[in-house]
């Protein structure tokens, strides 16, 4: 599109990479509601907003990544029960942006039938809505890819999203571990037509790459009102 923002990634002057910083700062500073949530197709809000969705295992660190980057601790709950949130969750924020926690995938005790109307479900959204402007896949920078992670991929591609991978818990992992795992994500990103050429190495912890995750979102915000 001929208005779209350069991608953060691709700016190239520290002045350009100062002000998209601080675009993500203002904009993630701004108000932040959780406005539905929705356990079915037919529940969905009317799209008003560009949407970013947020996706991964049930004990990746979701919410705790949503808090991160609004800077709020409550805003998005998680649940001490793995898989318990079994509905989209969406969040305005400021008017310019809606933020769809997705339900936590790969949840062990949950009966074959749930895990089917999961991606069932799953599929039909992310297929079905053509203001979601990305998929941020969330995969735990501590553990090996499991084979649900894989299957969310290519569920991914065959609803032609584009997603992007973002690694978190990344604070508690060794600097020479990290760019292996780093290394081994970006090959796998390759290996799938919707995924991201790059990555995102994140921790709710220490803050690590939050700046720059709310710099690449603010992008697909819509303009800020002019007062």
């Amino acid at each position: 599109m001929s208005d779209q923002k350069t991608p953060f990634r691709e700016l190239d002057s520290q002045k350009q990479i100062d002000a998209a910083l601080e675009e993500g700062r203002l904009l993630f500073a701004g108000s932040c509601e959780f406005i539905f949530g929705a356990q079915k197709l037919g529940q969905l809000p009317p799209q008003t907003l560009p949407e970013i969705a947020f996706a991964g295992r049930s004990n990746v660190g979701k919410s705790s990544l949503v808090n991160a980057l609004t800077g709020r601790k409550t805003l998005a709950r998680a649940s001490s029960e793995p898989g318990r949130t079994k509905q989209l969750n969406f969040f305005n924020l400021a008017d310019r942006l809606m933020l769809v926690d997705m339900p936590g995938y790969g949840f062990a005790k949950a009966a074959k039938s749930v895990k089917e109307d999961w991606q069932e479900m799953m599929f039909d959204y992310l297929r079905g809505r053509p203001g979601l402007k990305r998929v941020m896949l969330l995969l735990d920078s501590r553990i090996e890819l499991k084979p649900h992670d894989e299957e969310v991929m290519k569920l991914l591609d065959r609803a032609a999203v584009s997603f992007q991978i973002v690694l978190t818990k990344c604070d508690a992992v060794k600097p020479t571990a990290l760019a292996r795992k780093e290394e081994a994500m970006l090959a796998l990103a390759r290996r799938h037509a919707a995924a991201c050429p790059f990555l995102s190495a994140t921790s709710s912890e220490s803050g690590l790459g939050i700046e720059q995750l709310r710099a690449e979102l603010a992008q697909f915000a819509l303009p800020a009102h002019s007062s």
